[in-house]
């Protein structure tokens, strides 16, 4: 609590001290003169004395005044001496010029005027005397006013403080009406030397570290379900995880998996627990709760909800829309959409594929078909992006999601920072849009839920749950509220190790995103000249093979693709969002084959998609934001494979890009510096192939004017 006193002087304390400096050196130049003054009095002294009887009584004029005052005014006590001091030098009255008129007038002696300028002269260093005592006593005084006032202020401060906030105001109220008594007397003992008052906040202002507020989150996101990251150490066969179909059993071990990831062995079995009672009730006949994972890369989180999925919906009888993923990009759907249809092969389930790679009216026919009782499903499960399903919910007749069962958000960190023009908002809307048709099926008609009553429990619907994965899930609940989740669960990845006595420890519990177990990051600070140079050392001196490379925009991909190709020496390809899908799809798959050693992209491989065989990820240029870093390098080193990340950071980026990973909880990178003599082998050629480079941009550019 800030205490408040008013001061004396209107002074900051280094005033202060300057006025008293100027004081003392005032006070010791008026000190010699008062001492020179003193010795000059004393030589003068004895011819006073040798001046004869006459002279100390009577005068030669014949004015015996003039002696008397003289001998008075060296003999009288100290006490008059001091009251004569204290006046003021003032000029000579009209009668004492008369007097001394007079007196010239008369024709006075020589030796009369004498005394008569000693006496003048006498009287006047007395009265200097004067002066320069009472300026002391008016320093002294005021100095003594000062330490005085400062010992009140510091006995003040320390009684204060050790007593509670109601005496403090008290004893600052009286305090205050003390001072202000006071001040009237402190400034008449100064005169008119003092300067106003002013006010001054006294109290703790010394510099404290700041506290780093935490956050106060929901119960669920700060008491999550966590599942262990070290996927090679913790793996569960697949016959020990409950509840999985033999059919889906059979296809497990026919593809060639025999264990299931940690992630997968938690989920798994969590979604097939909520549809317990069929796909049309929820556990128990109340509402299943959503259900939120947060999982590394590689880890396995497309399996962990296609297996339950197609389990529920293996007793379907009507074809209906029953689960819906939505995916933000087109290659993410095209790898979602294929491990479904290896799992539904065989049961009749149909999966349907929505990302406008083929048009508008073909997609139409895959969903839906018109019979003369009205328009049916043809699709089980569908799987489409943002923007073509915003598409057909508007202008598709028929299509309906009004028995949805399932809706699967992937990607769900960047589904919700986009929105997709409320595509999400879209989808709830649409799944409960039976409630303001008139239809006839009134008996299953769906409405939006809302609190638990018996009314509503007399009339069961199906249960809409969402289902949200990402790698890097936010944790603002802010943004999360904008799904309306109910009672969510969180599932997220932890490290874990075993200590001596054979128990497990967690570690990295306060870390924000997690990263894959066998992945090693480095980064090659450099400028921005070298950055092609340093590309090809890697490929061409270091012999790396495999290597998948991210920049900031298509059109840098493309000439850096153009750049390579020129340089030659390496089998490269570019990926982005410039080719078309056929193009892309057939790169993909060379890559893949190992036809491809260095394949340049955009970050339209970064979110989800499962490149097989990536031994190398360089960031050649730096991501700036931390989750695309971590959708990065989370290409390689999947399923718990070993991989290793480079990234090219500019000097000038460096600081700013280690404090990034700092504050996500990553602190294992490593710093490989290149020196420059390495790359001067590589100058002469990069030169040439710079030339190239020139020309084909040149042709392109002209190509496009055409």
């Amino acid at each position: 609590m800030a205490l408040f006193c008013i001061r004396r002087y209107g002074e900051e304390d280094g005033q202060e001290e300057e006025a008293e400096g100027r004081a003392r050196v005032l006070l010791e130049r008026l000190q010699r003169q008062a001492r020179a003054r003193q010795q000059q009095k004393r030589r003068e002294a004895p011819p006073q004395g040798r001046e004869g009887p006459g002279a100390a009584g009577l005068s030669p004029g014949g004015e015996p005044g003039e002696g008397k005052e003289k001998r008075e005014s060296e003999e009288q006590p100290s006490a008059h001496r001091q009251k004569k001091l204290k006046r003021k030098l003032q000029p000579r009255s009209s009668s004492e010029e008369r007097a001394g008129a007079e007196e010239a007038a008369d024709g006075s002696s020589p030796t009369k005027k004498k005394k008569a300028n000693r006496r003048k002269s006498k009287v006047q260093q007395e009265r200097t005397e004067a002066d320069s005592e009472e300026d002391i006593k008016q320093q002294d005084s005021r100095k003594n006013f000062k330490n005085k006032s400062n010992k009140r202020r510091r006995a003040d401060e320390e009684t204060q403080g050790d007593e509670t906030e109601k005496k403090e105001s008290s004893e600052k109220a009286e305090g205050s009406k003390t001072t202000e008594e006071e001040l009237p007397s402190a400034a008449s003992g100064e005169g008119a030397n003092c300067a106003p008052s002013s006010m001054m906040i006294l109290g703790d202002y010394d510099a404290k570290p700041v506290q780093k507020v935490q956050p106060f989150l929901p119960l669920w996101l700060a008491e999550p379900r966590r599942v262990q990251k070290r996927i090679r150490d913790n793996l569960c066969p697949v016959r020990d995880v409950p509840g999985i179909h033999p059919r889906l059993l059979k296809k497990l071990h026919m593809n060639g998996i025999d264990s299931f990831f940690p992630v997968q062995a938690e989920v798994i079995p969590a979604i097939l627990q909520s549809a317990s009672s069929g796909y049309l009730l929820g556990r128990g006949g109340y509402r299943p709760k959503d259900i939120c994972v947060s999982a590394p890369t590689g880890s396995g989180k497309t399996l962990s909800f296609v297996i339950p999925i197609v389990q529920v919906l293996l007793d379907r009888v009507v074809c209906h829309v029953r689960a819906l993923v939505v995916l933000p990009t087109k290659e993410l759907a095209q790898q979602v959409s294929k491990v479904f249809n290896i799992y539904t092969d065989g049961t009749g389930l149909k999966v349907v594929l929505i990302t406008g790679q083929k048009s508008f009216a073909k997609e139409q026919e895959m969903l839906v078909k018109k019979k003369v009782t009205g328009y049916c499903s043809l699709a089980d499960i569908v799987v489409a992006t943002p923007g073509r399903l915003t598409d057909h919910i508007n202008q598709t007749p028929g299509f309906n999601l009004t028995q949805l069962r399932f809706l699967i958000v992937d990607e769900a960190d960047r589904m919700i920072d986009d929105m997709h023009q409320n595509c999400l908002n879209q989808i709830v809307k649409a799944a409960f849009q039976g409630e303001n048709d008139s239809g006839s099926n009134m008996l299953f008609q769906r409405t939006k839920p809302g609190p638990l009553t018996a009314a509503s429990s007399c009339s069961p619907q199906i249960p809409l749950q969402k289902l949200l994965f990402s790698a890097t899930l936010t944790q603002d609940p802010e943004k999360l509220q904008q799904l309306d989740l109910f009672q969510p669960r969180l599932f997220t990845s932890v490290y874990s190790e075993k200590n001596r006595d054979g128990t497990e420890t967690e570690q990295d519990t306060n870390n924000k995103y997690t990263l894959p177990e066998g992945l090693s990051q480095c980064y090659v600070p450099c400028d921005l000249n070298s950055k092609p140079l340093l590309l090809l050392y890697f490929m061409l001196k270091m012999k790396f093979t495999r290597v998948l490379c991210f920049t900031n925009s298509r059109e840098a991909s493309h000439r850096l693709f153009l750049l390579v190709q020129a340089f030659g020496g390496v089998t490269v390809a570019e990926f982005s969002s410039r080719l078309p899908p056929n193009e892309r799809k057939r790169t993909m798959k060379e890559f893949e084959q190992g036809k491809i050693q260095l394949l340049i992209s955009t970050d339209a491989t970064a979110r989800g998609i499962d490149v097989k065989g990536v031994n190398y990820v360089i960031n050649y240029d730096a991501p700036q934001f931390i989750r695309t870093y971590i959708h990065r390098v989370g290409r390689t080193a999947r399923a718990g494979e070993a991989g290793v990340a480079f990234s090219l950071v500019l000097r000038i980026q460096e600081r700013r890009f280690l404090r990034m990973l700092r504050d996500a909880g990553i602190q294992d990178i490593k710093k490989h510096p290149v020196k420059g003599n390495s790359l001067k082998p590589l100058v002469q050629q990069y030169e040439g192939a710079l030339c190239k480079l020139e020309k084909t941009v040149k042709n392109e550019r002209a190509q496009k004017r055409a």
